[in-house]
């Protein structure tokens, strides 16, 4: 018996210690320990172990598959439900009286959807519809009084940051005039990263923050901050307001009490289609592009190990002893008298 190192997933031996497997020697051969004979001829060189499909994917490629599937199902269903209220909606308008009440239990049933978002999506999807996958969905704020203008005007000052409750460590940022917008989000960044604040500067001009939007409640309810009374009071921890990023679609805000109503909400549902739309795109390029390194990580030798593994069970099953009976015993594993019965019926 000999111990033979296993392949990685990629096929690429990993480096320093590998996972080790044992390997049956030639069949009868007696062990180390029974006194087998130093002059015994060399076992027969074991064929490589048959990568088993699935299991041997990257994991993080299995995991942005289910999540991109998962995201494009729930993007199908809240597309559906939207072109069934436009069609309530317009044919309301139409003077097509509906069935009352439809156009509101319409708007309920999307809502309940919307707000699914999360959960539906793996945690993929935030609430501007931007993809995220494999990292976790965000959510973007602001702090008021924190501006690129204000931090880049004004004397020196440091900042300091808790996030979580009085039992979180520290996070201090030192402002100083002069500096740059990429200079101040740098320092930002520094400092907020271990409590998983990221910084950005944002479209318009604004410093924006972003959290994980499963720690976006801590964050909007504790974060405070301590200044040396330029722009924050010194002394203890003030709370700040925070301003989350408005979502790509609000249906709480959708009214159906009259005609201008009607038509306003009618007009938001055609925008909300067409950020589903737009989203659907994204992540069906996602999706695609991942599907394109899974082929890439595919064993390129199914095949030639499929050849070695039948060669392999029919030189062993050949031959009376153990090693037949094992070879034999093990391929008949989980077949059952009706499944031999059901393939029976098939020819």
């Amino acid at each position: 018996m000999q111990i033979a190192q296993l392949p990685t997933s990629s096929g690429i031996p990993a480096k320093g210690a590998g996972t080790a497997r044992v390997v049956d020697e030639a069949s009868g051969a007696n062990g180390a320990g029974s006194g087998a004979r130093a002059d015994a001829p060399a076992a027969k060189s074991t064929p490589a172990p048959l990568q088993r499909g699935l299991s041997n994917w990257d994991q993080q490629l299995q995991g942005e598959i289910s999540n991109a599937q998962q995201t494009l199902d729930y993007l199908d269903r809240s597309s559906s439900q939207l072109q069934a209220l436009k069609s309530e909606l317009a044919a309301k308008l139409a003077a097509r009286q509906g069935r009352d009440g439809q156009v509101e239990a319409r708007v309920r049933q999307f809502s309940n959807t919307w707000r699914q978002r999360a959960a539906a999506s793996g945690g993929t999807l935030d609430a501007q519809l931007g993809y995220n996958s494999p990292q976790a969905a965000q959510q973007n704020f602001t702090i008021r009084g924190l501006t690129l203008a204000s931090l880049q005007n004004g004397p020196q000052e440091v900042l300091t940051f808790s996030v979580g409750g009085a039992n979180q460590a520290l996070r201090s940022v030192n402002i100083e005039p002069g500096l740059s917008d990429d200079q101040i989000v740098a320092r930002f960044s520094q400092a907020l990263l271990p409590s998983n604040i990221s910084v950005k500067r944002g479209d318009n001009g604004e410093l924006m923050f972003s959290t994980p939007e499963s720690s976006w409640a801590s964050v909007r309810d504790s974060l405070s901050v301590r200044g040396n009374g330029v722009r924050f009071p010194t002394g203890q921890m003030n709370r700040v307001k925070t301003d989350a990023e408005p979502a790509a679609i609000a249906p709480e805000e959708w009214n159906t009490g009259d005609i201008e109503a009607l038509r306003a909400t009618l007009q938001q549902v055609v925008q909300a289609l067409a950020h589903l739309q737009q989203a659907r795109s994204a992540v069906s390029t996602a999706l695609a592009q991942t599907g394109s390194r899974v082929a890439d990580a595919q064993p390129v030798q199914g095949p030639v190990r499929m050849d070695a593994l039948a060669q392999n069970f029919s030189e062993k099953a050949s031959k009376p002893g153990y090693e037949s009976l094992l070879a034999i015993s093990s391929a008949l594993v989980g077949i059952s008298r009706d499944r031999v019965i059901a393939l029976l019926g098939l020819s």
